[in-house]
């Protein structure tokens, strides 16, 4: 497996996507309310950092976090089958009229960001959803594109049998991205 990015550089990723955020708030009207939700198992990580920051710039309001279980609106959901792990979703706020960045670690199809949307979407009515990917591994499938991305590997020589891993504590021993072969 061969180190993309080191725990440093994971955080000042993580912090260019927070200042990116950042920056699009503070064009926005005041009235308009934001959340950040993360993808479960790492995107509700890069959330929870990001928020952090966007706190500590203090020019607006605390940006509430959510977690997003996808597992049950995936399209492969039937070749996972019983193997499926279904997880908690955790939005503690009200999701209509709200701005919401929706938070994931590697974006490659975009098939995981489509279920994502259609979770949220059944879960309110969001006056926009942006998209902020800590990884744009690049090799899309639908249409789709971020607003925010901390690393760009889509130009990197990432073999098809090879994923990209993005390890963070404190579910993993240390941050780093990492690629290596599937498995």
């Amino acid at each position: 497996m061969r180190q993309i990015a080191d725990s440093k550089h994971v955080e000042v990723l993580i912090h260019g996507l927070a200042d990116a955020v950042a920056a699009v708030r503070l064009e926005a009207p005041a009235d308009q309310t934001w959340a950040l939700v993360g993808i479960r198992n790492r995107g509700d990580e890069i959330a929870r950092r990001i928020a952090r920051r966007l706190d500590a710039h203090g020019d607006k309001p605390p940006v509430p976090v959510g977690s997003l279980d996808i597992t049950l609106y995936r399209d492969d959901l039937s070749e996972i089958g019983s193997q499926a792990v279904v997880g908690t979703t955790d939005i503690p706020f009200e999701l209509d009229a709200v701005h919401v960045v929706l938070v994931d670690d590697v974006l490659m199809t975009g098939r995981s960001i489509r279920a994502a949307m259609a979770s949220l979407i059944d879960l309110g009515r969001p006056r926009r959803i942006w998209l902020a990917v800590l990884t744009d591994r690049g090799g899309r499938e639908l249409p789709i594109c971020p607003d925010f991305v901390g690393l760009d590997l889509t130009s990197e020589p990432i073999e098809a049998g090879e994923h990209v891993y993005v390890h963070l504590k404190p579910a993993d021993d240390k941050d780093q991205i990492a690629v290596g072969p599937i498995g």
